[in-house]
Protein backbone atom coordinates (compact mmCIF):
# COMPACT_ATOMS: atom_id res chain seq x y z
CA UNK A 1 0.00 0.00 0.00
CA UNK A 2 1.85 2.95 -1.29
CA UNK A 3 1.25 6.73 0.50
CA UNK A 4 -1.03 8.14 -2.29
CA UNK A 5 -3.39 5.14 -1.82
CA UNK A 6 -3.94 5.97 2.30
CA UNK A 7 -5.65 9.26 2.39
CA UNK A 8 -8.59 7.91 0.35
CA UNK A 9 -8.68 5.08 2.44
CA UNK A 10 -8.73 7.27 5.89
CA UNK A 11 -11.37 9.53 4.49
CA UNK A 12 -13.18 6.43 3.10
CA UNK A 13 -12.96 4.91 7.02
CA UNK A 14 -14.45 8.18 8.26
CA UNK A 15 -17.85 7.73 6.33
CA UNK A 16 -17.96 4.27 7.11
CA UNK A 17 -17.08 4.59 10.86
CA UNK A 18 -19.33 7.30 11.26
CA UNK A 19 -22.44 5.85 9.36
CA UNK A 20 -25.25 4.85 11.42
CA UNK A 21 -25.72 1.71 8.91
CA UNK A 22 -22.31 0.53 10.66
CA UNK A 23 -22.63 -1.23 13.89
CA UNK A 24 -20.45 0.70 15.66
CA UNK A 25 -21.53 1.12 19.87
CA UNK A 26 -19.73 4.66 20.43
CA UNK A 27 -17.87 7.08 18.04
CA UNK A 28 -16.22 10.12 18.40
CA UNK A 29 -14.76 12.30 15.69
CA UNK A 30 -13.11 15.38 16.61
CA UNK A 31 -10.87 18.43 14.56
CA UNK A 32 -7.86 19.27 16.68
CA UNK A 33 -5.80 22.76 16.35
CA UNK A 34 -2.63 23.08 18.06
CA UNK A 35 0.29 26.03 17.81
CA UNK A 36 3.52 26.69 19.60
CA UNK A 37 7.38 26.83 18.59
CA UNK A 38 8.46 23.24 17.26
CA UNK A 39 12.08 22.33 16.49
CA UNK A 40 13.14 21.01 13.05
CA UNK A 41 14.96 18.13 14.73
CA UNK A 42 17.84 18.42 11.90
CA UNK A 43 18.60 21.93 11.91
CA UNK A 44 17.59 23.43 15.93
CA UNK A 45 15.58 26.07 14.57
CA UNK A 46 12.43 26.90 16.15
CA UNK A 47 9.12 27.90 13.90
CA UNK A 48 5.58 29.10 14.93
CA UNK A 49 3.75 25.59 14.03
CA UNK A 50 0.25 25.28 13.55
CA UNK A 51 -0.91 21.55 13.36
CA UNK A 52 -4.60 20.27 12.03
CA UNK A 53 -6.01 17.44 13.10
CA UNK A 54 -9.01 15.29 12.79
CA UNK A 55 -9.39 12.57 14.93
CA UNK A 56 -11.84 10.00 14.98
CA UNK A 57 -12.47 6.65 17.74
CA UNK A 58 -15.38 4.19 17.77
CA UNK A 59 -16.13 0.95 19.20
CA UNK A 60 -18.26 -2.00 17.72
CA UNK A 61 -19.03 -5.56 18.73
CA UNK A 62 -15.56 -7.06 17.79
CA UNK A 63 -13.11 -4.39 18.68
CA UNK A 64 -12.64 -0.97 17.86
CA UNK A 65 -10.92 1.66 15.82
CA UNK A 66 -8.69 4.68 16.29
CA UNK A 67 -7.06 7.09 13.39
CA UNK A 68 -5.95 10.55 13.06
CA UNK A 69 -4.45 12.60 9.91
CA UNK A 70 -2.34 15.75 11.03
CA UNK A 71 -1.49 18.66 8.64
CA UNK A 72 0.90 20.59 9.97
CA UNK A 73 1.99 24.42 8.79
CA UNK A 74 5.05 26.48 10.14
CA UNK A 75 6.34 29.99 9.36
CA UNK A 76 9.95 28.88 7.91
CA UNK A 77 10.44 27.54 4.94
CA UNK A 78 12.66 24.88 5.37
CA UNK A 79 11.64 21.89 4.18
CA UNK A 80 10.33 20.23 7.06
CA UNK A 81 6.59 20.73 8.45
CA UNK A 82 5.81 23.53 5.57
CA UNK A 83 2.63 22.01 4.63
CA UNK A 84 2.76 18.28 5.49
CA UNK A 85 0.43 15.56 6.32
CA UNK A 86 1.16 12.44 8.69
CA UNK A 87 -1.01 10.07 9.81
CA UNK A 88 -1.99 6.90 11.65
CA UNK A 89 -4.59 4.10 12.03
CA UNK A 90 -5.36 1.12 14.64
CA UNK A 91 -7.81 -1.33 14.30
CA UNK A 92 -8.22 -3.46 17.44
CA UNK A 93 -10.34 -6.82 17.73
CA UNK A 94 -10.89 -8.02 21.18
CA UNK A 95 -10.03 -11.61 22.55
CA UNK A 96 -12.36 -12.07 24.62
CA UNK A 97 -15.09 -11.53 21.89
CA UNK A 98 -13.27 -14.15 19.35
CA UNK A 99 -12.72 -16.96 21.50
CA UNK A 100 -15.90 -16.55 23.68
CA UNK A 101 -14.14 -16.41 26.84
CA UNK A 102 -13.28 -13.28 29.44
CA UNK A 103 -9.55 -12.40 29.17
CA UNK A 104 -9.26 -10.26 32.47
CA UNK A 105 -7.25 -9.98 35.19
CA UNK A 106 -7.75 -7.91 38.19
CA UNK A 107 -7.19 -4.39 36.47
CA UNK A 108 -7.08 -5.99 33.25
CA UNK A 109 -10.15 -5.50 31.29
CA UNK A 110 -9.13 -6.90 27.89
CA UNK A 111 -6.53 -8.12 25.39
CA UNK A 112 -6.97 -7.10 21.98
CA UNK A 113 -4.72 -7.79 19.01
CA UNK A 114 -4.22 -4.60 16.84
CA UNK A 115 -2.76 -3.86 13.30
CA UNK A 116 -1.59 0.23 12.99
CA UNK A 117 0.08 2.17 9.81
CA UNK A 118 2.09 5.23 10.02
CA UNK A 119 2.37 7.02 7.39
CA UNK A 120 4.29 10.57 6.49
CA UNK A 121 3.99 12.71 3.44
CA UNK A 122 7.34 14.28 2.25
CA UNK A 123 8.87 12.01 3.95
CA UNK A 124 7.37 9.00 2.03
CA UNK A 125 7.62 6.85 5.55
CA UNK A 126 5.19 3.69 5.76
CA UNK A 127 5.13 1.58 8.94
CA UNK A 128 3.18 -1.37 10.09
CA UNK A 129 2.63 -1.89 13.36
CA UNK A 130 1.24 -5.26 14.25
CA UNK A 131 0.95 -6.09 18.11
CA UNK A 132 -1.19 -6.30 21.01
CA UNK A 133 -3.35 -3.68 23.36
CA UNK A 134 -4.02 -3.96 26.60
CA UNK A 135 -6.94 -2.12 28.33
CA UNK A 136 -7.18 -0.94 31.55
CA UNK A 137 -9.50 -0.56 34.68
CA UNK A 138 -8.31 2.36 36.62
CA UNK A 139 -10.17 3.96 38.97
CA UNK A 140 -11.23 7.84 37.71
CA UNK A 141 -9.81 7.26 34.11
CA UNK A 142 -12.17 7.20 31.39
CA UNK A 143 -10.22 5.04 29.57
CA UNK A 144 -6.40 3.95 30.06
CA UNK A 145 -4.63 1.62 27.49
CA UNK A 146 -1.27 0.33 26.55
CA UNK A 147 0.10 -0.81 23.21
CA UNK A 148 2.63 -3.35 22.19
CA UNK A 149 3.88 -3.54 18.21
CA UNK A 150 6.13 -4.46 16.08
CA UNK A 151 7.84 -1.44 13.84
CA UNK A 152 8.28 -1.86 10.18
CA UNK A 153 9.37 -0.17 7.63
CA UNK A 154 8.37 -0.32 4.30
CA UNK A 155 9.30 3.34 3.15
CA UNK A 156 10.42 4.39 -0.28
CA UNK A 157 14.00 5.64 0.88
CA UNK A 158 16.60 8.14 -0.65
CA UNK A 159 15.70 6.95 -3.97
CA UNK A 160 12.82 7.92 -4.46
CA UNK A 161 13.03 11.17 -2.58
CA UNK A 162 11.82 10.54 0.79
CA UNK A 163 13.44 9.88 3.89
CA UNK A 164 16.13 6.90 4.47
CA UNK A 165 14.37 2.97 5.19
CA UNK A 166 15.18 1.91 8.13
CA UNK A 167 15.75 -1.44 10.33
CA UNK A 168 12.52 -2.97 11.60
CA UNK A 169 11.94 -2.04 15.54
CA UNK A 170 9.28 -2.30 18.26
CA UNK A 171 6.84 0.43 19.97
CA UNK A 172 5.28 0.95 23.58
CA UNK A 173 2.73 3.62 23.73
CA UNK A 174 0.50 4.48 26.63
CA UNK A 175 -2.91 6.55 26.13
CA UNK A 176 -5.09 7.82 28.67
CA UNK A 177 -7.90 10.32 29.93
CA UNK A 178 -8.77 11.16 33.51
CA UNK A 179 -12.12 13.14 33.96
CA UNK A 180 -11.53 16.08 36.52
CA UNK A 181 -13.93 18.84 38.40
CA UNK A 182 -12.56 22.16 39.79
CA UNK A 183 -15.62 23.81 41.07
CA UNK A 184 -18.45 23.82 38.79
CA UNK A 185 -15.91 23.34 36.15
CA UNK A 186 -15.41 20.39 34.07
CA UNK A 187 -11.36 19.41 33.05
CA UNK A 188 -9.91 16.99 31.78
CA UNK A 189 -5.81 15.31 31.49
CA UNK A 190 -5.57 13.03 28.56
CA UNK A 191 -2.61 12.00 25.79
CA UNK A 192 -0.17 9.34 25.57
CA UNK A 193 3.23 8.67 25.63
CA UNK A 194 5.35 6.29 23.63
CA UNK A 195 8.77 4.69 23.03
CA UNK A 196 10.52 3.89 19.58
CA UNK A 197 13.73 1.68 20.15
CA UNK A 198 16.71 1.85 18.58
CA UNK A 199 17.17 1.09 14.89
CA UNK A 200 19.10 1.90 11.70
CA UNK A 201 18.66 3.69 8.77
CA UNK A 202 19.72 2.39 4.82
CA UNK A 203 23.53 3.70 5.33
CA UNK A 204 24.24 2.23 8.67
CA UNK A 205 23.26 5.17 10.61
CA UNK A 206 22.25 5.09 14.01
CA UNK A 207 18.55 6.39 14.45
CA UNK A 208 18.12 6.57 18.15
CA UNK A 209 15.28 5.44 20.43
CA UNK A 210 13.04 8.48 21.16
CA UNK A 211 9.71 9.04 23.84
CA UNK A 212 7.39 11.19 22.57
CA UNK A 213 4.71 12.18 25.48
CA UNK A 214 1.61 14.81 24.31
CA UNK A 215 -0.44 15.60 27.45
CA UNK A 216 -3.22 17.90 27.40
CA UNK A 217 -5.28 19.43 29.82
CA UNK A 218 -8.19 20.55 28.64
CA UNK A 219 -11.40 22.83 29.75
CA UNK A 220 -15.02 22.26 28.48
CA UNK A 221 -15.93 25.73 27.03
CA UNK A 222 -19.50 23.67 26.15
CA UNK A 223 -20.13 23.48 29.89
CA UNK A 224 -18.62 26.33 31.49
CA UNK A 225 -21.10 28.72 29.27
CA UNK A 226 -23.82 26.53 29.16
CA UNK A 227 -24.34 24.94 25.95
CA UNK A 228 -23.82 21.79 24.97
CA UNK A 229 -21.05 19.87 26.96
CA UNK A 230 -17.50 17.91 25.99
CA UNK A 231 -17.60 20.01 22.14
CA UNK A 232 -15.89 22.96 22.73
CA UNK A 233 -12.35 22.58 24.77
CA UNK A 234 -9.53 24.90 24.89
CA UNK A 235 -6.59 23.68 26.44
CA UNK A 236 -3.03 23.46 26.78
CA UNK A 237 -0.80 20.57 25.39
CA UNK A 238 3.17 19.80 26.14
CA UNK A 239 4.85 18.17 23.69
CA UNK A 240 8.24 16.31 25.32
CA UNK A 241 10.31 14.84 22.54
CA UNK A 242 13.85 13.18 23.40
CA UNK A 243 15.23 12.09 20.51
CA UNK A 244 13.26 13.88 17.85
CA UNK A 245 12.64 11.42 15.01
CA UNK A 246 15.96 9.54 16.29
CA UNK A 247 18.48 12.56 16.06
CA UNK A 248 19.96 13.93 19.59
CA UNK A 249 17.22 16.97 19.62
CA UNK A 250 15.26 17.18 22.15
CA UNK A 251 12.33 19.45 22.42
CA UNK A 252 10.17 20.24 25.21
CA UNK A 253 7.46 22.94 24.11
CA UNK A 254 3.63 24.13 25.20
CA UNK A 255 1.02 24.57 22.75
CA UNK A 256 -2.33 26.17 22.89
CA UNK A 257 -4.96 23.52 22.35
CA UNK A 258 -8.42 23.82 20.59
CA UNK A 259 -10.61 20.97 20.10
CA UNK A 260 -14.45 20.66 18.48
CA UNK A 261 -15.89 17.31 18.78
CA UNK A 262 -19.06 16.65 16.32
Amino acid sequence: MKIKNVLPLLALSTCVFTNPTFAANWSSTALHINNGNQKNPFTEQKSDTTVYSVQHASGYDYGDNFFFIDYSKDDIDDDYQDADFYAEWYSTISLSVITGKKISSGALLDVGLTAGINVAGDAKVMKYLPGIKLSWDIPGFYFFQTLVTAYIDDSEGVAKGGAPIETNSWMLDAAFEYPFSIGSQKFSFKGHAEYIAEREDEFGNKVRAWILAQPIVTWDLGHAFKMKENTLLLGMEWQYWHNKLGTDVTESVPQIHVEWRF
